[in-house]
């Protein structure tokens, strides 16, 4: 069955950042199902190996007669089960049947409930035979329920009653018998449809989406040679609760939280999808709102010292109102403090000349004979960028992000610089922490938004905002 992607431009309405789902969702699959199973046959195997071990030593009672006669069990159990959560004990792929992996957490566990029944001075005396048993059933209990749950989910899936998964095959027409082949060899794999790598290009890429939330799709498989340009595009399919898995792949500038496996004897990487889909970019916005709305309250004195001086200094308003173009390509005005004359812009048709950036693309002289005097103090301490701050509460920018370039910029784009807008535009970036100004090379600019795209986290972006007070307050590449 294959799938043909039509473009949709109704799809394009609403524009959303590459990382985003409409709203904090949980990841698509039988994923649960995993989860509750494996968690419920471990604490059953962990409380029988307990007491068990209770029985099988003369160690003093454990005080079950009381009211709270399980608690000290319990707290035991618990104990075991949260140390092979940390540990990656329930994650799906070959981590869970790991034994030597499930011996090792449970003996730290084991370690952890004898200091905390000394820290606590518990009612009840875990002696070390009782201990020593309850580790050798244990593990032994839990990685026999492992083995089994293995055996029983396997026996399923060749049966196909359940253990299925609804995957969609991205790439080349000419490698997808092939494919189609090795997924097949799984028997784990219901295969939904095809594409080309066409279906990841800019226009169709939110097409693409829809339709594998349309077929069911939980995993989707795509060759290398259809994403090695394209890396950024994780977010998409997270963002959508689908894992993926790449085909066939070069082992070089891949991204770091990689898994390896074999799909019918095909090297595989995959890139697992959380749980919760895109609570990390809603933290995101959540900080930037947050953050952005102290800042205005607390530096609302300094807006006024700022707006005083640029309307003594020369005529004109105190804001400067720009349109950029931001996500998805949208234009939205951007706000700043006027650093220039008033009629700045229609000067500068007659300064394209002196640009002296390699490619055209931005327009950057040093001396600008447009800035006023006010404005070259601003702009030395990017204080004219305060008002963006009111950008990110309306939504339109984030604290950090590839910043927003004008209309007059992105008419000059190439193709793959297109990439810029498909997350949030932002106040700070890679950009302005590498040189700002002093970076006269476009692809440069680029490559930098790419690596910030491709390796964005919560902490990538706390790292920015840092480097971005340290680079303001040394003057770093401003002009």
């Amino acid at each position: 069955m294959t799938i043909k992607i039509v473009t949709n431009t109704n799809l394009r309405e609403v524009p959303l950042d590459l990382r985003a789902s409409v709203s904090l969702g949980v990841r698509k699959g039988l994923w649960w199902l995993r989860l509750t199973t494996l968690v419920t046959l471990d604490s059953t195997l962990l409380f029988v190996a307990w007491i068990l071990a209770k029985y099988h030593t003369d160690a003093v009672d454990f005080y079950w007669q009381t009211p709270n006669s399980f608690s000290p069990l319990l707290m035991t159990v618990a104990i075991q089960i949260a140390a092979l959560a940390i540990q990656g004990n329930y994650q799906p792929g070959k981590k869970r049947y790991d034994y030597l992996n499930i011996i090792k957490t449970l003996s730290f566990a084991h370690g952890l409930i004898l200091v905390a029944g000394f820290l606590y001075q518990s009612p009840v005396e875990i002696t070390r035979s009782t201990l020593i048993w309850s580790w050798l059933l244990s593990t032994s209990f839990v990685c026999t329920g492992r083995a089994a749950a293995n055996i029983t989910l396997e026996y399923l899936r060749n049966r196909k009653i359940l253990g299925q998964s609804a995957v969609f095959i991205i790439c080349d027409p000419e490698d997808t018998e092939k494919f189609i082949s090795s997924i097949k060899k799984e028997k784990r794999y219901i295969i939904c449809g095809t594409a080309s790598a066409r279906c990841l290009d800019r226009y169709y890429r939110q097409e693409t989406i829809e339709k594998l939330n349309q077929l069911g799709v939980t995993e989707v498989f795509i060759a290398w040679n259809a994403i090695k340009n394209r890396m950024f595009l994780r977010w998409l399919f997270q963002a959508s609760g689908i894992t993926v898995h790449l085909l066939s792949v070069e082992i070089k500038n891949i991204y770091r939280n990689v898994e390896f496996n074999q799909i019918g004897g095909v090297t595989c990487l995959s890139l697992d999808c959380p749980i919760i889909t895109s609570k990390d970019f809603w933290i995101k916005r959540s900080l930037d709102f947050c953050l952005a709305a102290i800042v205005v309250i607390l530096l609302f004195p300094i807006y006024i010292a700022i707006a005083i001086a640029i309307k003594l200094d020369s005529p004109g308003s105190v804001f400067y109102r720009q349109t950029r173009i931001g996500l998805r390509g949208r234009p939205f005005k951007v706000w700043k403090f006027r650093t220039m004359r008033s009629d700045a812009e229609k000067l500068q048709r007659e300064l394209e000349a002196l640009n002296e950036t390699k490619d055209g693309i931005i327009f950057k002289i040093k001396n600008d004979p447009r800035i006023t005097r006010v404005g070259a103090f601003l702009r030395r301490y990017s204080l004219d960028e305060l008002p963006q701050l009111f950008n990110v509460l309306s939504g339109e920018m984030s604290l950090v992000g590839p910043r927003p370039l004008p209309t007059r910029d992105v008419d000059k784009f190439s193709e793959h610089h297109f990439i810029r807008h498909e997350v949030l535009p932002g106040i700070t970036g890679l950009w302005q922490v590498s040189g700002r100004s002093d970076i006269l090379d476009f692809e440069q600019v680029i490559k930098l938004d790419l690596s910030y795209i491709e390796n964005w986290s919560l902490w990538l972006d706390f790292e920015i905002l840092l480097k971005t007070v340290k680079v303001v307050l040394n003057k770093e590449g401003a002009y």
